[in-house]
């Protein structure tokens, strides 16, 4: 992974197992690239997520491939990040981002399905004290979101979305929400209608 164009740029970071990759995570990516005023959004393809069962990945290398396939934007990179460094959790990656590119802005990219169980993740304060969060909303899942534990928590740290241009540059804890996002899809749905043929 490379950084993008310079050593200050402002990096949008989407982790998840991609599995598959599909068009709702390139639509946040442009969206975010906009919204926020990034230079690049990376894909983070993981090996897999500790909150799911292992069963039900298809091999990384056919993940990765996909998510190149899909970001079909040279502003989005699909990255192995993760697995070249033996990282498993959201946490410890910023963490050695951090550490590998200190000047760098980067700023978590999540959909509200991920907000609303965000609790449930490793050190998931620390993740918030470690960078932005963007959370783009999903179909059916705001209102869980918007009443979830971390959101809630969080309530004070809160953005306007009108404020998106700032939240890159932001001291985190910091998140903003955009709604803009109607696009139903989702890896789990894919999966489902894959299996039934």
């Amino acid at each position: 992974m490379v950084p993008q164009r310079h050593a200050t740029s402002k990096i949008g970071l989407l982790g998840g197992s991609f599995n598959p990759a599909h068009e709702g995570h390139r639509e946040i990516s442009l969206a975010a690239l906009d919204w926020l005023g990034l230079d690049a959004v990376w894909w983070l393809v993981s090996p897999g997520n500790p909150l799911k069962a292992p069963d039900i990945y298809a091999p990384y290398e056919e993940r990765l491939a996909a998510a190149r396939r899909i970001a079909a934007d040279p502003r989005i990179v699909a990255s192995d990040f993760e697995r070249r460094k033996g990282l498993q959790y959201t946490v410890d990656t910023l963490s050695m981002l951090a550490d590998l590119w200190p000047q760098m802005r980067f700023v978590w990219l999540m959909g509200a399905d991920s907000l609303a169980a965000f609790h449930e993740w490793k050190d998931w304060r620390a993740i918030a004290a470690m960078v932005p969060i963007a959370v783009f909303s999903r179909p059916g899942h705001e209102a869980a979101a918007e009443e979830s534990p971390a959101a809630q928590a969080l309530a004070a740290f809160r953005l306007d979305e009108r404020d998106g241009p700032l939240l890159a540059d932001a001291e985190p804890p910091a998140w903003a929400f955009y709604s803009g996002i109607s696009n139903p899809i989702s890896s789990t749905a894919l999966r489902r209608a894959r299996r039934a043929g």
